[in-house]
């Protein structure tokens, strides 16, 4: 199981338009409704302001996790190991959508999917960590992969 950051989901609509690569939104759509592919309600919100078209197709197949108390609570563990202060977030780094979606992921137990770049040599200041960063800091230790590194191991082609 793996939740979806709202960049990723945007990224695949942009790059793998629906009426040409059915096959793959097939798939898509299969893992969405099997519940291995989930996403949180904050970047669920975030796909509707970016792509309407995209947030309409996933509405009929997603399953929106709820900021809860577990979301929350892992949520702030994250802002404190980030040093994120009165919810002020770096430019450069994750912003509060970003760190609900890890905090979903640490709070059901499974994978964050990012295609965030992952930082070569990571910034002084955790405050510009990127998600993989976020994911990979010992306090979190939340798996991440990107949507490629998915389809990969999930063996699928199309």
């Amino acid at each position: 199981m793996r939740v979806i950051d709202a960049s990723s989901i945007v990224l695949a609509w942009d790059i793998y338009p629906i009426d040409q690569f059915s096959k793959f939104w097939l798939w898509v759509e299969s893992n969405l409704k099997a519940e291995t592919l989930l996403m949180g309600q904050p970047n669920f919100d975030e796909v509707g302001h970016v792509s309407p078209d995209c947030h309409s197709w996933l509405a009929s197949n997603l399953t929106v996790l709820p900021v809860d108390n577990e979301v929350m609570a892992a949520a702030v563990q994250i802002n404190l190991a980030l040093g994120v202060s009165g919810g002020n977030y770096h430019s450069s780094g994750v912003d509060e959508n970003d760190v609900f979606c890890i905090a979903m992921g640490k709070a059901h137990n499974c994978g964050v999917i990012s295609d965030e770049a992952l930082q070569a040599s990571l910034p002084v200041d955790p405050l510009k960590y990127k998600i993989p960063a976020v994911c990979a800091m010992p306090q979190v230790s939340v798996d991440c992969v990107s949507l490629n590194q998915y389809i990969r191991q999930s063996g699928a082609s199309f």
